[in-house]
């Protein structure tokens, strides 16, 4: 008869919070096996009694397995002193470790649990919080670690009867989740007015009557798992141009929630990418191309856009409110433009009270504010324009080298940090511009929500080395405070180096082109760059080259105005064909700093601008990037399949961004191009460029990254050109392109990198 022994298995990885216990509880009971298995600072620990032989096969099952919202990392196994157990029991975890692992996202809302909520015959109907081991909040309600009830914001809400006797039957569904409510135990809704007074709190008819709200054209702030949302009928286009009015947002898309998948196909000609994204549990705002058969109100929903950001129910309060109001709905995040989302009901009431008619409000606090996710696709690859919600916080594909905590406090507009307390890289959720007091208040209290989470304070603090981003500012603050050692990264080298380590390249033995194009950031040499290309190669990244630089006026202002990029793009000779985009007095006064000026620039962000001012699309943006958005979409929708490469036969070393300029004026101006011609063939000119550029220095893999390469057109083009040339490019996909990945990237340069 084979020895039995104890064995040790650790698992490590995404593994509490997603039924892992009860999974190894009944897989254990299958095999005949006695022991525990309990939450721990690393992932799960788990003892069992067994040979040798069936300790192997019972690891090997584990690892096939595996609950389906799990991920696991890494997993060992060993023999340890005998520990004489009578039966398999799950062990209640406790919290006074040093935290080692991954923390659990939020899940969208499973296909069971959404049956449940809409059969008359099960205790959950119409419960709006039905959750189970597969699904519902985790990062939003968490307190601290491991992951138990306790340690959650549904600590309050003491299990009934029925949903104790779910926890602890091992053949439930809910055994041992640690989300589990009902009607009778849990989480309680309310609808207000604008004032707060009360309109209904039956549980039974307050879903229902914000359903007959929205369809009498009324604007409903609804409090989801992760934040307030604020709602109206996608149909109407009058109600959607009010919460516009009162939102202050006149142009930026608005993203719309439907009831289902087949709603989505009546819609949109989706591929089979975008219906997994948009079935999967991150249930991520997925960007898609309108069709003439697309009903909602698309020239409300997204201005002078030919594409929709579109999303599935994330929770089970979302997918009953679409079950009853049966059309799709507007879903934006429950702010005042500009400010971070919102989850508090008083600061709520007071802050949208203006906005919203009515407000739908629960008792469930969240920790983890989080906005929703947006993704779209070209071709196969999936490109993430905003990671939170179901992506935040954890990056999970690399260990850290990391000896001692390490905090990057990443960059200004697109806001995140990434800390690394343990052997694990934490990214937070996107947070937005932080000029925005209430931005950086939200910003600030995560760093210290983090700290306390993990109960870890930096060694190091790594900034961007612009000395007016508020991040920058902060992070100094900091290592001054705890007397810890300061790093500066320059913004671009970071995004170089955030691609390098998505796709773990710095151990290659081969030259890598680096191209970073975005719309601002200091430059070592102290101009904006943002046109820049670099080679990485032994641990060094080196500038190669950029665009000519022109002159940055007007300091933020540029960023806002595509009209005055053009105007500092333009020579002596035609700046007088753009007199009419400004007033007498402007003209002046642009003139006179252009003279004086001495600060340049090699941005693309901002060459985008001059060629959408160039065309009349656009003088003056309205949000962040819209002259960029317009211009692709002008050059997607071009009918025209000739496509000018405006620089062919022009040999160059820096590139020559004013006659490129010239270039576009003559061919539009003169030649008689379209303007959707024009904004075609000049993304076109982009992506020869990058191909020249390595072909040039005898390199076959490029990396990208910077806002400029969220771009659908642009990396679409570069893609097809590449595989011509035998070339790989490599984007960011777990990240996005933008300043999001900053801060990773200034973990990955401060790790890696020895210039």
């Amino acid at each position: 008869m084979a020895k039995i022994s104890t064995y040790k298995i650790q698992i490590y990885g995404r593994v509490q919070g997603v039924g892992f216990r009860p999974f190894i509880f009944n897989l254990a009971n299958l095999n005949k096996l006695v022991g525990s298995v309990s939450n721990n600072a690393n992932g799960v620990l788990i003892y069992i009694n067994s040979s040798e032989e069936k300790a192997t096969y019972f690891v090997d099952q584990i690892l096939k397995g595996k609950p389906e919202v799990s991920i696991i990392t890494n997993h060992s196994i060993e023999e340890v002193s005998f520990i004489a157990y009578t039966n398999f029991t799950i062990i209640v975890s406790e919290s006074n470790q040093q935290i080692n692992i991954p923390l659990t996202p939020d899940f969208a809302v499973c296909k069971a649990c959404k049956e449940e909520i809409t059969d008359e015959n099960n205790r959950r109907f119409n419960y709006a919080f039905t959750t189970c081991v597969h699904c519902g909040p985790r990062y939003a309600i968490t307190t601290k670690f491991p992951f138990e009830r306790e340690n959650t914001t549904l600590e309050n809400f003491k299990m009934c009867s029925s949903c104790e006797s779910e926890y602890t039957n091992p053949s439930n569904k809910r055994f041992h989740s640690q989300t589990n409510s009902c009607s009778n135990c849990g989480i309680t809704l309310q609808l207000v007015d604008s004032s707060g007074n009360l309109v209904e709190e039956n549980e039974q008819d307050i879903i229902q009557k914000v359903a007959q709200f929205i369809s009498e054209g009324k604007i409903i702030s609804i409090k989801n798992t992760n934040g307030y949302l604020l709602c109206c009928d996608a149909t109407n286009k009058g109600v959607i141009k009010e919460l516009r009015k009162r939102k202050k947002r006149p142009n930026k898309p608005f993203a719309v929630l439907y009831p289902s998948i087949e709603a989505i196909k009546n819609d949109f000609n989706i591929t089979k990418n975008e219906k997994t994204a948009l079935q999967s549990r991150v249930a991520p705002i997925v960007i898609l191309q309108n069709t003439k058969t697309t009903k909602i109100k698309t020239e409300t929903v997204a201005p002078n856009l030919n594409q929709t950001g579109v999303m599935l129910p994330s929770s089970s309060l979302l997918e009953l409110l679409l079950q009853f109001f049966k059309k799709p709905i507007i879903a934006t995040s429950g702010n005042i433009h500009g400010s971070p989302i919102l989850s508090d009901q008083k600061e709520a009431q007071e802050e949208l009270q203006y906005v919203a008619d009515y407000f739908l409000h629960h008792n469930l606090n969240i920790e983890f504010p989080q906005d929703d996710s947006v993704v779209k696709f070209i071709d196969e690859q999936q490109i993430i324009l905003r990671r939170s919600r179901g992506l935040a916080p954890n990056y999970l594909e690399i260990e850290s080298k990391n000896t001692a905590p390490s905090l990057a406090m990443g960059a200004h507009l697109k806001s995140t940090f990434a800390f690394v307390p343990n052997k694990h890289t934490y990214v937070s959720q996107y947070f937005g511009n932080l000029d925005n007091f209430d931005v950086l208040e939200r910003y600030k209290s995560t760093i210290q929500q983090y700290g306390n989470l993990f109960n870890s304070k930096p060694k190091t603090i790594l900034v961007d080395k612009h000395p007016q981003y508020q991040s920058t500012i902060l992070g100094k603050e900091l290592a001054l405070k705890n007397n810890v050692k300061l790093i500066e990264i320059q913004h671009h080298k970071a995004h170089f180096a955030s691609v390098l380590g998505e796709h773990d390249l710095f151990s290659s033995k081969e030259k890598i082109l680096g191209v970073v194009w975005d719309g601002t950031g200091l430059g070592d040499d102290n101009n904006i760059w943002g046109g820049e290309f670099f080679i990485y190669q032994n641990q060094k990244i080196n500038r190669s080259n950029h665009f000519e630089y022109f002159d940055w006026i007007a300091n933020d202002k540029m960023a806002k105005e595509p009209r005055l990029s053009l105007f500092s793009l333009l020579n002596n000779d035609t700046r007088h064909l753009i007199k009419e985009k400004f007033t007498a007095t402007e003209w002046k006064v642009y003139n006179k700093t252009l003279q004086n000026n001495t600060l340049k620039t090699s941005s693309v962000g901002r060459l985008f601008d001059a060629v959408a001012s160039i065309l009349d699309i656009i003088d003056i943006n309205s949000y962040e990037a819209e002259a960029a958005m317009l211009l692709e979409n002008y050059a997607i929708s071009a009918k025209n399949k000739k496509i000018t490469d405006f620089l062919e036969g022009n040999n160059y070393e820096t590139i020559p961004i004013k006659f490129l300029m010239q270039t576009i004026i003559k061919s539009y101006k003169i030649d008689g191009f379209s303007k959707t011609s024009v904004a075609q063939s000049f993304i076109y000119t982009l992506a020869k460029i990058i191909i020249r550029e390595a072909l040039k220095n005898k390199i076959t893999i490029i990396a990208c990254s910077g806002g400029v390469f969220q771009n659908s057109l642009l990396v679409l083009m570069l893609l097809r050109l590449a595989k011509k040339e035998g070339i790989t490019i490599k984007l960011n996909r777990k990240l996005s392109a933008n300043d999001e990945n900053i801060s990773f990237g200034q973990l990955m340069y401060h790790q890696n990198i020895k210039n």
